[in-house]
C-alpha cells in the first residue's frame, strides 16, 4: 500500500515537473520572440529583412528621377548633339528604362502605388517633366532640373546642347546619389535585399558615368 502510493506521489510530482518546465520553456520562447528587432524577426518568418516606407517612397520617387533622365536623353538625337554625347544618351536612356521597370515591378508586387511614366517619345513630351501621380513632389529631388533649365536645354542646338546636357545630366545623377545616401541614412531601410542591391548600383553607376561627363566637358572647353 504504502510502496503504491510513494508511486503516485512520485508520479504527481514528475508531472508538475514537466508541466513547470514546459511552462518556463515557452515563456522564455515568447518573451525571446518578442525581443527581436523587426528586421530579426523577418529574417526569422521570411529568410529576409523586411522593406520599409523609406524604401517605398525611394523606389517610388526615383521613378519620377528617372523619367526626367529620359526626357533630357529624348532631346540629343533631334537637338544636334554631337556623337559622343548621343551614344552616352541612348545609354542612359536604356539603362534607365529598364531601371524603372524594375521599380515598377518591386511596387507592384508589393501592393504598393506605382507611380507610372507618360511615353518620353511622343511629341512634345520634353517640354514638362512627365507626372507620375497627382501628389508626385518629384520636382523637388535632389538634382532635379527647373522648368528654366528644362526649357533652356530643349531650346539648345549642336556644342552648346553638348555643354548643357552634360551639365544638367551631372546635377541630375548628382541628385540620384544623395537620394541613395538619405536611403541608406534611414535607420533600417535599404536593407531589403533586392533595394539594397538596386540602390548600391544606382550609385556605383551613376558615379562613373560623372566621372565620364566630366571628361567630356573638359574635352570641350575652349
Amino acid at each position: 500500500m504504502h510502496a503504491q502510493l510513494s508511486r503516485a506521489v512520485a508520479a504527481v510530482v514528475a508531472a508538475l515537473v514537466l508541466t513547470s518546465c514546459a511552462s518556463a520553456s515557452g515563456t522564455r520562447a515568447i518573451a525571446g520572440a518578442g525581443a527581436r528587432t523587426p528586421a530579426e524577426q523577418a529574417r526569422v518568418d521570411g529568410g529576409r529583412p523586411a522593406y520599409t516606407r523609406s524604401d517605398v517612397a525611394f523606389m517610388q520617387g526615383m521613378i519620377g528621377h528617372h523619367a526626367q533622365a529620359l526626357v533630357m536623353a529624348g532631346l540629343a538625337a533631334k537637338n544636334e548633339a554631337g556623337s559622343a554625347v548621343r551614344v552616352l544618351a541612348e545609354r542612359i536612356d536604356v539603362s534607365q528604362r529598364d531601371e524603372i521597370l524594375f521599380m515598377q515591378r518591386w511596387l507592384r508586387e508589393r501592393s504598393e502605388t506605382v507611380p507610372a511614366v507618360a511615353d518620353t517619345h511622343a511629341p512634345h513630351a520634353a517640354h514638362a517633366m512627365p507626372a507620375t501621380s497627382p501628389t508626385d513632389h518629384s520636382s523637388h529631388m535632389p538634382g532635379m532640373l527647373t522648368a528654366e533649365q528644362l526649357a533652356g536645354l530643349t531650346a539648345a542646338r549642336g556644342a552648346e546642347f553638348d555643354r548643357l546636357f552634360l551639365t544638367y545630366m551631372i546635377q541630375h545623377h548628382e541628385g540620384a546619389i544623395v537620394m541613395v545616401r538619405q536611403l541608406f541614412g534611414s535607420p533600417g531601410s535599404g536593407q531589403e535585399v533586392n533595394v539594397f542591391l538596386f540602390a548600391s548600383e544606382v550609385e556605383a553607376d551613376q558615379t562613373a558615368e560623372i566621372d565620364r561627363m566630366r571628361r567630356m566637358l573638359l574635352n570641350k572647353a575652349p
